[in-house]
């Protein structure tokens, strides 16, 4: 373990011996981090905040630090983060809140770009890419493979769901679809994320169905009800992907951007 001497990590912290902390980082007593992981200088982690493997926080970051939910009275809430994520610059991750799980979750392989800001209860998934600036309102849910541009805001309790884009600037206020592509304030769709698709190794008859299901949905002029009811009598609703896309429109409690 290396830790600079003029770092603070309180004794009752649990650090793997393979952790390097960096000067003038603050760890306090309930924080446990994984093998392999890296705390740069002036790094603030607090909580009951758990790190798992092979992470890099950058300096001035502030993880697990009590939320901002004015309903918060210093409740014993987690926030757990897996492996391999890398958070930059003046990052925050909040721990949870009781109100809901009393846990916020960030999965693997994540980047959290410079002042990205991840709310309470928020759970992130894997493979995703925050933008400078980007923030995450509480109870917000991502899924996996998304990407949100710079000075994104995620309005709390809305799902942005796996392999969806948010254009920069968006003001989102309503659940995304898989595989969609969003912007503008207040976001609306801008056709799917074909580009992610292609990266992702989608196939060209799956990217074909999924295109056809975006025009039923968001072009052919149909209520909700009726775009999703005649895709689930087509053929195409067999293919996986597809199933996928209604599934994440069907379980929306905000409704859907459009």
């Amino acid at each position: 373990m290396t830790i600079h001497p003029t770092a603070l990590v309180d004794p009752k912290a649990e650090l793997d011996s393979s952790v390097e902390v960096g000067p003038f980082s603050v760890i306090g007593p309930h924080v446990k981090i994984g093998a392999g992981s890296v705390i740069k200088s002036h790094v603030v982690i607090n909580g009951h905040t758990t790190i798992g493997c092979h992470n890099e926080i950058y300096q001035f970051a502030s993880i697990g630090e009590a939320n901002q939910d004015k309903k918060y009275k210093g409740e014993p809430t987690k926030l757990i983060i897996g492996d391999h994520n890398s958070i930059r610059e003046n990052a925050t991750i909040h721990r949870g809140t009781v109100q809901d799980n009393g846990l916020t979750q960030i999965g693997d392989h994540n980047l959290f770009m410079a002042s990205t800001h991840t709310g309470h209860d928020c759970i992130v998934g894997n493979n995703n890419i925050f933008a400078n600036y980007a923030a995450l309102a509480g109870h917000v849910k991502v899924g996996d493979f998304v990407i949100l541009g710079g000075y994104t805001g995620i309005h709390q309790f809305c799902q942005v769901n796996s392999y969806s884009m948010c254009g920069m600037g968006s003001m989102v206020a309503k659940d995304v679809p898989q595989f969609m592509m969003v912007s503008g304030n207040p976001a609306k769709a801008h056709g799917m994320n074909f580009e992610g698709m292609r990266r992702r190794g989608l196939s060209p008859e799956v990217i074909k169905a999924l295109r056809k299901a975006y025009k039923t949905v968001y072009l052919k002029g149909l209520t909700l009800t009726q775009a999703l009811t005649e895709l689930e009598e087509d053929a195409v609703y067999q293919i996986p992907e597809v199933a996928n896309f209604v599934l994440s429109i069907r379980r929306s409690e905000r409704g859907i951007v459009r």
